[in-house]
């Protein structure tokens, strides 16, 4: 006999327990028509302010999670090339790509290039400007 609790069962528990074991805590589920699709965010995917997120670099599996977010623009601070199938998933969606390699670093108190980080925080302002003042704006012709 299964054992309901607020409608969800045992199995339910264990099934959502197993996918964080696989795609990490966080992950959510969605019923679709065909059965359920998992939504995934990035690994460190936190809110910044309203329509700016931060996260680590994205993955295949990430791109359903992504998708829901309407993103227009990707800053990513990697100096690898970027892969092949997100450029697609970019190009597909109408996202923009501003790449600003900066090395990784593990180590405290490493000096980051602070040229390049004021660059790419150009990028974030023009957005928030932009939506700030202009998106929502009534034009009278």
């Amino acid at each position: 006999m299964k054992m309901e609790r607020m409608g969800k069962t045992e199995e339910d528990d264990k099934e959502e327990e197993e996918e964080e074991e696989e795609y990490g805590p966080g992950c959510l589920d969605f019923a679709t028509d065909g059965g359920e699709e998992l939504f995934v965010p990035p690994l460190n995917f936190a809110v910044v302010d309203h329509g700016v997120y931060r996260s680590g670099f994205p993955d295949v599996a990430n791109f359903s999670f992504l998708e829901t977010l309407k993103l227009s623009s990707i800053i990513c601070l990697c100096p690898e090339p970027y892969p092949e199938a997100n450029a697609e998933f970019l190009r597909s969606h109408g996202i923009r790509l501003f790449q600003f390699g900066i090395e990784g670093y593990k180590e405290p108190f490493v000096n980051i290039p602070e040229d390049t980080i004021r660059e790419a925080l150009k990028v974030v302002l023009v957005f928030d400007e932009y939506q700030r003042f202009a998106a929502a704006k009534a034009r009278s012709f």
